[in-house]
């Protein structure tokens, strides 16, 4: 009898399912943070929360994030486990270690790329840009992803995207069918974890009068020239505008942003300085012509400034009645919705009301639980 309860409980044990496995694609480590490694982050910060208030429990789940090699931050997480792995960098370790290290589970991409070799993946593709608007980015850059987005495409089991309007795109440019690709909206509150950076305005010598905020880098797609040729037409004359953000040559097309007298481009500033910026900013002046998201406009919401951006692509999307909206390639309207906010108070301070609200609804805890149920999905579709 003791034979016989031995012999059943070893096969009761053998038979008790393994956690799934999930991995985590860590190549946005080493990369410069833009809003596609922003979102990668805070994205894998928000799962690991969760997995640690036990909604994803370790006899279910096991979460691994796999990095490449190289001088890169260590994430400090609990719940998901963080391996260096392989020797070859960038582009090398993604197509030909990445998948080595990542059988027998789900591999999750977060920010663009994934590698071609693996299909039991799921890949987040942020935009179609590279083929709606090519002028913005450098030709090898360029050239890649217009092979790579298509192939993984047909391949990997689901595309994730951040808005609508992305997926209509990647439908559209990348011929991937609407139904294989779901929404997981992105979020804006990370930027009210750090403590503004007063120092901004001291070391650039800024904030002295009002000041209207543009953040992004000088590609053509970020319309920096829109906002230089709508100074023409402002009628109020006591103001600046502060230009923020880094320059990435290998990656983005640059155009180069007209001297004016008001204009003061400041360059890359810190999380703790762009919230400082954002919250004594008159506005925060947004006319991209293309954005699959757009984070700038929801960070500076949720830090209760107004909003004026643009009335295409995403943005109507993202931003809700908690924005004001132009035509980014008609100066004039530009201009005219930059008076209104100087002028109008009683505007001003109805379109900060309304952009904490419009902010308050996406969180990054939201999209980490979108995120796994896309996992769980594709799970149920493949028990393998």
């Amino acid at each position: 009898m003791s034979v016989t309860r031995g012999h059943q409980t070893e096969k009761l044990a053998d038979s008790t399912p393994r956690p799934s496995r999930v991995f985590l694609n860590g190549r946005y480590l080493g990369q410069a943070v833009t809003g596609v490694q922003r979102c990668a982050r805070e994205t894998i910060q928000a799962l690991d929360l969760l997995i640690g208030a036990g909604e994803y429990p370790p006899s279910l789940w096991k979460f691994i994030l796999l990095a490449p090699p190289g001088p890169w931050e260590r994430p400090v997480l609990g719940g998901i486990d963080v391996r260096t792995v392989g020797r070859l960098p960038g582009q090398m370790w993604e197509q030909l270690e990445l998948p080595v290290h990542a059988r027998g589970g789900l591999l999750l991409n977060f920010a663009n790329t994934a590698p071609l070799a693996v299909r039991r993946q799921c890949v987040t593709i942020h935009d179609a840009s590279v083929f709606a608007f090519p002028s913005a980015y450098s030709r090898t850059f360029r050239a890649w992803y217009q092979i790579l987005l298509p192939r993984l495409g047909g391949r990997v089991a689901r595309v994730l995207t951040v808005s609508e309007f992305s997926r209509n795109e990647l439908s559209r440019w990348a011929r991937i069918p609407r139904q294989r690709i779901s929404v997981v909206h992105c979020a804006g509150e990370h930027i009210l974890s750090v403590a503004p950076d007063a120092g901004v305005f001291r070391q650039h010598g800024i904030g002295s009068r009002p000041y209207v905020l543009a953040v992004g880098s000088s590609s053509p797609h970020k319309n920096l020239q829109g906002i230089v040729q709508a100074l023409e037409y402002v009628g109020c004359d006591d103001f600046d505008v502060v230009v923020a953000g880094g320059r990435n040559l290998r990656v983005f097309g640059m155009e180069q942003v007209s001297t004016h007298r008001r204009i003061r481009t400041i360059g890359y500033v810190t999380d703790g300085q762009l919230r400082a910026l954002y919250e004594r900013a008159a506005c925060l002046v947004f006319p991209s012509l293309y954005e699959g998201f757009g984070l700038p406009p929801l960070e500076a919401m949720a830090c209760g400034c107004a909003v004026i951006t643009s009335n295409t692509t995403s943005l109507p999307e993202v931003c809700g009645d908690g924005a004001l909206y132009c035509d980014p390639r008609n100066p004039r309207d530009i201009a005219g919705r930059i008076s209104a906010v100087l002028t109008r108070p009683e505007l001003a301070a109805e379109l900060r009301s309304r952009a904490l609200a419009r902010s308050r609804l996406f969180s990054w805890e939201a999209t980490a639980r979108a995120v796994m149920k896309v996992v769980q999905d594709v799970g149920r579709e493949d028990p393998s």
